[in-house]
């Protein structure tokens, strides 16, 4: 059976030599460094998978250990599973099930509640390694690290190494220092999974409403107008019948702008690059494409936004989707030259807020028309763009500025505050 080994035990790693003020200006700059790195990798973590991962690599490079793997409770069932491992030896990776939350004694430990703390980090006999008679690589202990974001248990990570006399009690405080970073990062991504379910649910329902106001009403006065030309078109008067034509013109008209907006919010509904990329990084994209399929001249600049930066998923959807529109209104309709897209971060009132502009220098046209009939008209459609994307921002408590006149160009205006 595995015994557990107090992380100070002089068994494990001798009578710690007195450093002179210079050793110990070094090795905290070495704590500093490794925990900047860490943070930085877990900073840039949108997924609980990526954060430990990531943290994993950077744990076992920093600190010159072997292997590692975490141990994760699962939200609803309470239950251990494995989220994340790095370089397991043969005896467990060959073998997944092995590696199950079951007959652990690090897991026991933290699960009763006796690995809560810096002083309570333990380099234990593994209780799956000491099975193993072959393919264990050397290792046989390892240091078990509890993980809490605010109090709040959320796993283990533990880490191993074939030599733990080269592990100092110092590097273990440092461990559990990263594991609760790690936890904050896991709560984190966790938080931001439920934003993207949530932005998905909303982006879904404006959606379904945009199409009822869209598809649904024109189909219903394509629907219209046929019935009407079936009855003029029976009539033996020639201008009745000549009528009848023009309700089925205006039916073929209505239904091929009905495809259209059909096509549109199938597009909507895809996954967008956006989701595995920061906003920044998204945005470029997509105007570097507008420029290309559309042989328009289109620049993208970032002011005052940390590059890999990320936002909630709801507001990353809808900067991101109000972008698209834009562009998709201005490659149908304005015949720009030229088009420019900003994204910028400033600070209003003492609180921080997102703008992004779109402008180019096409033909513009009367913002006053948007809410004239008749549906077909270009502007109209361009309208029900217009409306997504205050309903977009309505959520975010955002507003949407709209500046546009005949030959003079078009000028869209998103602001978004943060917090």
């Amino acid at each position: 059976m595995a015994h557990p080994k107090s992380a100070h035990s002089q068994d494990n790693f001798g009578k710690k030599p007195h450093l002179t003020a210079g050793q110990k200006l070094k090795q905290r700059n070495r704590e500093l460094a490794i925990l900047k790195a860490i943070v930085e990798e877990l900073n840039r973590a949108v997924s609980v998978r990526s954060a430990l991962e990531n943290s994993l690599a950077l744990v076992a490079e920093l600190l010159e250990l072997k292997a590692g793997w975490v141990w994760l409770l699962d939200e609803e069932s309470g239950e251990p599973y494995l989220a994340a491992a790095r370089m397991l030896p043969p005896f467990l990776s060959e073998k997944p099930a092995r590696m199950r939350g079951k007959n652990c004694l690090c897991l026991l430990t933290f699960m009763a509640g006796d690995l809560v703390g810096a002083e309570n980090i333990n380099v234990m006999e593994c209780s799956r390694l000491s099975e193993g008679v072959t393919g264990t690589d050397g290792l046989t202990y390892h240091a078990s690290i509890p993980i809490y974001a605010h109090d709040k248990p959320l796993g283990v990570m533990n880490v191993a190494s074939s030599d733990w006399r080269s592990l100092e009690p110092d590097d273990l405080q440092l461990l559990y220092t990263i594991g609760t970073q790690i936890g904050i990062a896991v709560e984190r991504a966790r938080l931001f999974d439920q934003s993207a379910r949530l932005a998905t649910i909303e982006e879904r329902n404006r959606l379904a409403r945009e199409i009822h106001d869209t598809i649904a009403q024109g189909m219903a006065a394509a629907i219209f107008n046929l019935e009407s030309a079936d009855l003029l078109l029976d009539d033996p008067d020639p201008a009745r019948q000549a009528k009848g034509r023009e309700k089925l013109r205006k039916a073929l008209s209505l239904t091929r702008a009905n495809l259209e907006e059909a096509r549109h919010s199938v597009l909507d509904l895809r996954l967008a690059p956006y989701l595995d990329k920061p906003l920044g990084e998204a945005l470029a994209g997509l105007v570097e494409a507008f420029a290309t399929e559309n042989e328009v001249s289109a620049h993208f600049e970032l002011k005052s936004v940390t590059p890999d930066r990320r936002y909630s998923s709801r507001v990353e959807m809808a900067l991101y989707r109000i972008a698209q529109e834009s562009l998709t209104n201005i490659g149908k309709h304005a015949q720009a030259r030229q088009v420019q897209v900003t994204f910028q971060a400033e600070v209003k009132d003492g609180k921080e807020q997102l703008r992004l502009i779109i402008q180019d220098d096409g033909k513009g046209f009367d913002p006053a028309r948007l809410d004239q009939p008749p549906l077909t008209d270009t502007h109209k459609l361009r309208g029900w763009g217009l409306i997504g994307m205050n309903e977009r921002l309505r959520f975010l408590d955002g507003q949407l500025i709209l500046e546009s006149c005949p030959g003079q160009g078009t000028r869209i205006e998103a602001i978004v505050p943060l917090g």
